[in-house]
């Protein structure tokens, strides 16, 4: 078992809905060989250096996330996306110490199947592909009328791309899409991001 981490031991102390399952949640990584580190305000676990499982706790559920997890063979189906628009991490939710127990053998092996796709040189090559995201046709009449941002769009990377068509696509109204994209012609522009 490798050493524990204070900043988990002080996380754990202030957990007051899910202690026992996060606490057998920390023990089965540790067990597994795993590097504990304390990570956007959880514990995480880490093999040579990369991230591996992240456990978590939310209002009302608790979970084990598998940062590689939509590579993972899961024969139970415990695993689930967090949400529409993730494609590779997956986790485990909880809302007590029992359903971890249910689950611990698989979790076991969710682990070890997590270890050795983290040392994985075809990691990369597994991870599942994201599913082109369709322009909405406000978006594409624009760029249709303007060369110079569609060459600054198509120079974006394609998270960046991916996130402003999220982001332009969620509004259910063509005015509010319209709005959206006029506002971020400027940032486009300039090659930066959404979030830039």
């Amino acid at each position: 078992m490798t050493t524990k981490n204070s900043k988990v031991d002080s996380f754990l102390k202030k957990e007051k809905k899910w202690p026992e399952a996060v606490g057998a949640l920390r023990e089965l990584a540790l067990s597994a060989g795993l590097q504990e580190d304390f990570k956007w305000s959880f514990p995480c676990y880490s093999h040579n250096g990369k991230n591996v499982v992240m456990i978590q706790t939310f209002k009302n559920f608790g979970a084990f996330m598998f940062f590689d997890g939509s590579v993972l063979k899961d024969p139970k189906k415990i695993l689930k996306a967090p949400g529409e628009n993730s494609h590779v991490v997956k986790r485990f939710e909880f809302q007590s110490l029992e359903d971890v127990t249910k689950s611990k053998a698989a979790l076991k092996t969710l682990i070890n199947q997590a270890i050795k796709v983290s040392g994985s040189s075809e990691k990369s090559v597994k991870k599942a592909a994201r599913p082109k995201q369709s322009i909405p046709v406000e978006f594409k009449s624009v760029l249709d009328k303007n060369s110079k941002l569609k060459t600054a769009f198509a120079a974006l990377t394609p998270g960046r791309q991916r996130m402003y068509l999220m982001h332009f696509s969620s509004a259910k109204q063509a005015a509010t899409r319209v709005s959206r994209i006029e506002k971020c012609v400027p940032k486009i522009l300039k090659g930066k991001g959404l979030m830039d």
